[in-house]
């Protein structure tokens, strides 16, 4: 059966990133993806002008109307919206025993604007508890704490620390799971102002993976390769940080 993917986040007007993002990844790596949308965002390749959230209780009955008929196979949360929602959501999810659930953590969207207020970060603890894995970059592991190492062990969530947001002409991927073992992954940079949306498609690609009962290393292997295809793909649309290239794998430059 096709892996039936639920993202819970927010949407993005200008296709880069958000639902949109999430729902052409997943389509592209033979999934169906189905969606709670979160917050309506106004935004373009430079910036977010406008944010709109959606009541807790819409967020739910979007969960619900997909989770009673077609059922779910994984889940990828995004860009929560507020701690109340984040709450709401975890309430929801502590039913699903043994759901893979991929968390990246939203806290800043690439342009720089903030998209997760301090009440909000606080509630993420809930979240990361459920999750199979928790995909922060730099900038968001310093705000959870700074040490994958204990947040793992803390939440028994798997910790993805992205290394794009380093300065090296390489980056560097650390897996570390909660028993304190690790997995690497490191590539060259790839130079270009067409990134938005790579956190988010990222954590498609894996819970995708997982959704058809790929390993967790095998998810994220594949997501990584997807994202670096991606931008290299990327059409070169907008001023600023432009969208990746959403195409099946196998059309992806290599």
């Amino acid at each position: 059966m096709i892996p039936r993917i639920l993202v819970i986040a927010g949407s993005d007007s200008g296709g880069g990133a958000g639902i949109q993002a999430d729902l052409k990844t997943i389509a592209m790596l033979g999934g169906h993806g189905m969606t709670a949308i979160t917050a309506i965002t106004a935004q373009n390749t430079l910036g977010v002008s406008a944010v709109e959230l959606v009541p807790p209780a819409m967020v739910i009955a979007q969960m619900e109307a997909v989770i009673g008929d077609i059922g779910i196979d994984a889940i990828k949360i995004g860009m929560i919206g507020s701690a109340e929602t984040a709450h709401a959501v975890a309430d929801r999810l502590t039913s699903l025993q043994g759901m893979p659930i991929v968390f990246d953590p939203v806290m800043v969207a690439t342009s720089g604007s903030v998209l997760a207020a301090q009440d909000t970060i606080a509630a993420f603890d809930r979240l990361m508890a459920l999750a199979t894995l928790v995909t922060p970059n730099l900038p968001e592991i310093a705000a959870l704490g700074g040490d994958a190492g204990a947040l793992a062990k803390r939440t028994g969530a798997a910790v993805l620390v992205k290394g794009g947001h380093g300065e090296d002409d390489r980056i560097v991927d650390r897996l570390i799971r909660p028993d304190g073992t690790q997995t690497s992954w490191e590539d060259e940079r790839i130079h270009t102002p067409h990134n938005h949306g790579t956190g988010c498609t990222l954590a498609s690609a894996i819970a995708t993976g997982l959704g058809t009962g790929m390993a967790l290393a095998d998810a994220i292997s594949r997501a990584r390769a997807y994202v670096r295809r991606a931008l290299l793909a990327a059409p070169g649309l907008g001023a600023g940080h432009g969208p990746m290239g959403f195409l099946p794998e196998e059309q992806q430059p290599s």
